[in-house]
């Protein structure tokens, strides 16, 4: 499983770790452009499958309401290739 930080700057959606690092307008672009990402860095090779694992950066909502919002946008994406 690859694990991976998203947030939005408010235009576009993010998600980065160490080695990877792909924006899009839309969570569906992004997690095509990741897909490609890791088909061409090795990590996704033909017939696999890989599962993403995007926690939302909280540090993006404001400190009173991140009580309220514990899992805000937590999200695991299985990737075919």
């Amino acid at each position: 499983m690859i694990e991976l930080i998203v947030n939005h700057d408010g235009k576009n959606w993010i998600a980065r770790n160490d080695v990877l690092y792909a924006e899009a307008a839309t969570l569906e672009k992004l997690d095509n452009e990741l897909k490609k990402l890791l088909k061409e860095k090795g990590y996704l090779k033909k017939g696999e499958k890989l599962d993403m694992f995007m926690a939302f950066d909280d540090s993006t909502i404001p400190v009173w309401m991140r009580q309220h919002a514990q899992h805000y946008f937590n999200r695991i994406v299985r990737v075919e290739s």
